[in-house]
């Protein structure tokens, strides 16, 4: 399993227009190749009379699947510079089908290369990126005096207090990249004192919210 990946947020488009050409990037998570076409024909039906319909995806804890498609536009300025503006990003289980409405003017090719790289970037920009990591799970048990030194503590460390809940002591659930468990628990029991119980949970994906920079290109 991997340690992390990165991916977008939730599925989702954006429009740009340039030089009265509309571009509408589409996004969507997708776990195999069959689920990225069935996308793609879905965005092609639905935007039938658009002059292009141009696609590209990326599969994979490991990117194993990689296509793209230029849907007609001359090869190489469509779907292969919006395949790899999902590559820089370091994106998985991805896929961008851009729809573009000809506006009359023609951009050549370095142009079109700009357009649908930009069109990608600013759905990415637009919907957000999140940062998985494979977490463990551990709920502490401490007294009611020590919450605001677990709480200041989680806050300034690299780690994520999910959630706390009182009762006859409190619950502060944690999570911790797993390969950084064994130094939490070292730090919170001298942070405490040991006065501190612990119960190591699932390891799972946890998702946040990222902020990455929108590419930009001079169009």
């Amino acid at each position: 399993m991997l340690d992390r990946y990165f991916t977008i947020r939730s599925d989702g488009e954006s429009e740009i227009e340039i030089k009265k050409s509309r571009f509408i990037c589409s996004l969507k998570r997708v776990y195999s190749e069959a689920e990225a076409k069935e996308f793609i024909a879905q965005k092609k039906k639905e935007h039938w009379k658009a002059t292009h319909n141009c696609s590209a995806f990326v599969i994979g804890e490991k990117s194993e699947i990689q296509r793209s498609n230029d849907d007609g536009e001359p090869s190489g300025t469509a779907g292969t510079p919006m395949l790899e503006v999902l590559k820089k990003q370091e994106l998985i289980n991805v896929v961008a089908v851009v729809t573009r409405y000809f506006g009359g003017t023609k951009l050549g090719a370095g142009g079109l290369i700009r357009a649908y790289s930009h069109a990608v970037s600013h759905a990415l920009n637009a919907i957000g990126l999140v940062e998985g990591k494979l977490q463990l799970e551990i709920r502490l048990t401490i007294s009611y005096p020590n919450l605001g030194s677990v709480q200041n503590f989680m806050e300034h460390n690299p780690y994520t207090l999910k959630d706390t809940i009182y009762g006859e002591h409190v619950e502060a659930i944690c999570l911790v990249d797993e390969a950084r468990s064994e130094q939490f628990l070292s730090e919170i029991v001298e942070l405490l004192n040991g006065q501190v119980t612990f119960e190591e949970g699932e390891c799972s994906y946890h998702e946040l919210p990222i902020i990455k920079k929108e590419q930009t290109d001079d169009i």
